[in-house]
């Protein structure tokens, strides 16, 4: 992926991370570093919360593998070069 198309992924990611964020009251790093760290398993009993976080869970990954992606790529690009000067849609 290009880093122009990489942006654009990452920003619609970022629209459906604010959903949940909205909905929960909390950033999406916090609610992951929690998922991860098992301080939610209260959760677990309720099907809208576990349905929700297994999607949450999901678009943040995905998202953090897009950030990723990236920063490797502008660590071999200058900002400049990677400038667009048209709308990418």
């Amino acid at each position: 992926m290009q880093i122009h198309e990489l942006v654009i992924e990452m920003k619609l990611l970022e629209r459906r991370l604010t959903l949940y964020e909205e909905k929960y009251g909390v950033l999406s790093e916090d609610f992951y570093a929690a998922l991860m760290s098992g301080k939610l398993a209260r959760y677990d009993e309720f099907d809208e919360s576990r349905a929700d976080f297994s999607r949450w869970k999901g678009i943040y990954e995905t998202w953090l593998r897009r950030k990723q992606a990236y920063t490797a790529q502008l660590q071999h690009h200058q900002v400049a070069e990677s400038l667009r000067f048209q709308p990418a849609y």
